[in-house]
């Protein structure tokens, strides 16, 4: 089944699978926006670019196309995009 996930009134967008896990695919609008985690999250940049703070980390890192970074479960992160960015989110 294919879920169809909206965030920041329709900002973010996904669509959510299972394969190997789940996962979802999706698209950020510019903007900034922080995100809750409740299972660890390993997010790849598939288009664009993404500015990213995590938890207890005081600079922000930059990730751009074939890039990932991970966040542990029950965190937080920060994102800043300054146009649109298509990711991959796979979910433990």
């Amino acid at each position: 089944m294919i879920t169809v996930n909206e965030y920041f009134d329709g900002a973010v967008k996904s669509l959510g699978y299972e394969s190997n896990g789940k996962s979802t695919v999706g698209v950020i609008d510019a903007g900034e926006y922080e995100f809750g985690t409740s299972t660890h999250e390993t997010m790849i940049i598939v288009e664009g670019e993404m500015d990213v703070l995590l938890v207890g980390e005081v600079d922000w890192k930059t990730f751009s196309a074939a890039q990932k970074f991970e966040v542990e479960a029950n965190s937080s992160f920060k994102v800043k995009v300054s146009g649109q960015v298509s990711y991959l989110c796979k979910y433990k």
